[in-house]
């Protein structure tokens, strides 16, 4: 079967597990707030699982998946968490193949690019500047730059917004059903890679509107204007 193919004039990417592999970074830190707290590390593969829906959610399931925790010692846990990551953020991250040739081929059509993370501001932005792709987007929507995160459709069309397209002319690629929810809420097409960190449901079980096991294989559906 041929893939569907769209014409957009803009693509919105999430970051963690779409663009960039952070999970070393995210484990490190993690880890590093479980020793200071006095709790039992976590294996790469337990936090891979926790990545989706923000730093909290992350501190959350690090505090309590099989454990228990109260509210003001996982509220204590998230700065113990983002004073660790400001140290390691970027450090051991590596972008994904074919990401960067995407990037290109896209910049090259004149789509419009944005990146819209559910990560905070304080993060995401030096992280894209420390990887070198913080020129490669025309506008950055992070997890707290509204009071939502995916899957609220709101901060994808915040991003067209700011980039001037409308929902219907976009296409969002992620890596999660939060990336999948908030595009079919917003009226938008979505691809999901099937490399990234998904929360641990398997992708292929997310209703989309196509897979992706390589970044370039996003321009099998993406048909130039």
């Amino acid at each position: 079967m041929s893939p569907a193919r769209y014409s957009p004039r803009a693509v919105l990417f999430d970051l963690d597990g779409t663009l960039l592999d952070t999970i070393g970074d995210l484990a490190e830190a993690a880890n590093r707030m479980l020793a200071e707290l006095g709790r039992p590390v976590r294996t790469q593969d337990e936090i891979h699982s926790f990545v989706g829906k923000g730093i909290p959610n992350l501190v959350r399931r690090c505090l309590t998946e099989n454990a228990q925790a109260g509210e003001d010692e996982i509220e204590a846990a998230v700065a113990v968490f983002r004073r660790h990551y400001h140290m390691v953020n970027g450090v051991s991250t590596r972008i994904y193949p074919g990401v960067l040739e995407t990037i290109s081929v896209l910049r090259a059509r004149s789509i419009k690019l944005a990146v819209v993370t559910n990560k905070a501001e304080a993060f995401t932005l030096p992280l894209l500047d420390r990887m070198g792709m913080a020129g490669h987007f025309d506008t950055v929507v992070s997890g707290d730059t509204l009071p939502v995160k995916k899957p609220d459709p709101a901060v994808l069309h915040l991003a067209c917004e700011r980039l001037g397209v409308s929902a219907r002319d976009a296409l969002m690629i992620g890596d999660s059903a939060n990336d999948a929810l908030a595009a079919q809420g917003a009226g938008m097409p979505v691809l999901l890679v099937t490399y990234g960190y998904s929360e641990g449901r398997p992708v292929d079980t997310i209703e989309c509107d196509g897979l992706l096991s390589n970044a370039l294989q996003a321009l099998d559906h993406i048909v130039p204007a």
